[in-house]
């Protein structure tokens, strides 16, 4: 009874944050008739078939997915659909009239119902396209019955617990929704405004249909709910089980998180058999985001590559899970020249459709979650630093595993290169994208011109600003290099330097040569460059450029190109 109670309130939270936001629409749209018959057969289709889909979603696998993707595509056009009704009286009147005629025969209603008054069925369909529609932020509540449901598979519990976790949003929506009925006609009586407030609910329905086309519900507000809801769930979670006590001197014991998710999403093992969560039983289990060319992930592989090999033997397995960002990182064989570069022997997992990525729920590059042998996740860390704790967790997981011989120090890294950790206390830059999709701080005259070949000067950048000189052409994701000569410029503040880089279509070497306030760079040159400033790019990579061995203070960046072809994606900083 406690997880039913914890999955109904954990619903009711949902009313509070953003990503409810494009199901408020339809359900205020519904304000001012009757809510027997209008909001809650909406209400009850939306939970119900939220319900459904999330039970199929969790226990199905990718089938029932891509049938969800055709249900939402019918969804939106119906919720479109009603949207334009509530603007246009005229084409509510010619369309609902079917809805109205078929409800009446379906109740068996002698009554002459209205172009305005939909009846039960169709209130019950609105309800059906809204839950398909609806994606709830994966909080800690719902995060772990899908999780759970993924792991044990189709019973009647996770059902259940799905139905209460959509009965407590629909208890706060119903809420909400009687609420504002009694201020939209109270609002009706005062003004005679019923039909401006119509036309505004109408807008309200287009707009939401907008935003969930465009994927912001389950992108940008899921973001944001994050921080609204996720510490009150962990609250109710913390609430409702059972209290652990610490064993004097013994580690505090470690809370449950999550499930193990399934790895089938993985499209290729370059340097290990396929592995599966069922096969990794009995097993602690790291699992790490990465991908090659993001610099906060090289400074994690010397750690993540001493506990694969000093823990191997204890029962530690270590998966890393390759989730690309930019296109070239799809390749599989770039991917095998970075892992042999980086001397990674630990099974590494190409995730380029991002299965596993949306499997863990993960939102993050590094991101690492460490499993115990149950198939709990016990620990997650995102980003750099926690090097300590990550180890000592793997150590007791390993101990709860009946490996006692796990204990003992913390292993030494020698880190060199990209590797070295960023000296954070002297990093003024921020990581700044080239290709004109996350472009800021764009300071070449005239600004960018997407797609298309243009001549750019490079301006005087400010601090954190910079701009392109030569002939390129920006693409979303990265500036292609069209006649030699060209270069780029950065005012920056930091001890390191990076620029993301690879050569043309053609795969032919480019020559370039770098400059710090205008002078060769001498000992403050990078591991991909000389003391004069040469270098050449050869693949696609992270290059490091600049590494300065004096005081950090603002300098001015210039790399100029002496062959064309090259592509720039993006700088980062240490």
């Amino acid at each position: 009874m406690l997880l039913f109670l914890l999955a109904y309130l954990g619903g009711v939270l949902t009313i509070v944050s953003p990503c409810i936001l494009p199901v408020l629409p339809f359900v205020f749209a519904r304000a001012d008739r009757p809510f027997l018959s209008n909001g809650l057969p909406m209400l009850i289709g939306m939970a119900l078939t939220f319900a459904a889909v999330a039970t199929l979603a969790a226990v199905a696998g990718g089938w029932a997915v891509a049938a969800n993707e055709w249900g939402r595509i019918a969804a939106i056009a119906l919720l479109a659909l009603f949207g334009a009704t509530l603007l246009v009286p005229r084409l509510a009147d010619r369309l609902t009239r079917p809805l109205v005629v078929l409800g009446g025969r379906l109740s068996q209603a002698a009554e002459d119902v209205g172009a305005r008054r939909s009846p039960v069925s169709a209130s019950l369909l609105l309800g059906v396209a809204t839950g398909l529609l609806w994606a709830p932020c994966a909080g800690p509540v719902l995060g772990l019955i899908l999780t759970g449901a993924a792991l044990n598979g189709a019973n009647p519990q996770t059902s259940l617990l799905l139905l209460a976790y959509a009965l407590g949003a629909a208890t706060s929506l119903a809420l909400a929704l009687r609420a504002f009925g009694r201020i939209f006609a109270a609002v009706k009586w005062s003004l005679g405004a019923g039909e401006w407030i119509r036309r505004g609910l109408g807008a309200a329905v287009l707009a939401a249909v907008a935003t969930i086309v465009l994927g912001l519900d389950t992108g940008l507000l899921t973001r944001v709910s994050l921080a609204g809801t996720t510490s009150i769930e962990h609250g109710l979670i913390d609430r409702l089980q059972p209290v652990v006590t610490k064993t004097a001197g013994q580690p505090a014991p470690l809370p449950v998180v999550g499930f193990f998710p399934p790895l089938a999403g993985a499209t290729d093992w370059p340097n290990s058999p396929p592995l599966t969560r069922e096969g990794l039983q009995g097993k602690v289990v790291l699992v790490q985001f990465w991908t090659y060319s993001c610099i906060n992930c090289l400074r994690t592989i010397p750690y993540v590559r001493a506990w694969a090999e000093k823990y191997r033997d204890q029962g530690l397995v270590v998966i890393g899970v390759h989730s690309p960002e930019f296109a070239f990182e799809r390749n599989i064989d770039n991917v095998r020249k970075a892992i042999a570069g980086l001397d990674i022997g630990y099974p590494v997992a190409i995730d380029n459709n991002y299965a596993v990525w949306r499997a863990f729920g993960n939102q993050y590059w590094p991101a690492q979650y460490i499993i115990d042998a149950q198939g709990r996740i016990r620990h997650e860390h995102f980003g750099e630093e926690g090097y300590d704790e990550s180890e000592r967790v793997i150590q007791q997981l390993l101990a709860e595993a009946g490996h006692a011989d796990a204990g003992g120090g913390l292993v030494a890294v020698s880190p060199a290169g990209v590797e070295v950790a960023s000296d954070t206390n002297d990093v003024g830059s921020p990581e700044t994208y080239v290709g004109f999709r996350q472009a800021e701080r764009f300071v070449s005259p005239g600004g960018a011109v997407p797609n298309a070949s243009h001549v750019y000067e490079a301006g005087t950048p400010r601090l954190n600003q910079w701009g392109l000189a030569g002939d390129w052409t920006i693409g979303g994701e990265r500036a292609s290099l069209n006649q030699a000569g060209g270069g780029i410029v950065y005012r920056f503040h930091a001890r390191d330097l990076h620029l993301v880089l690879g050569p043309g279509p053609d795969g032919k070497p480019v020559r370039f040569r770098v400059t710090i306030d205008g002078a060769a760079p001498g000992g403050s040159h990078g591991t991909d460059t000389d003391a004069e400033g040469q270098g050449i790019v050869t693949e696609h990579r992270l290059y490091q450029l600049v590494r300065q061995d004096g005081p950090v203070a603002d300098r001015s960046f210039e790399i100029r190109f002496l062959d064309p072809g090259v592509q720039a994606y993006a700088f980062t900083f240490g």
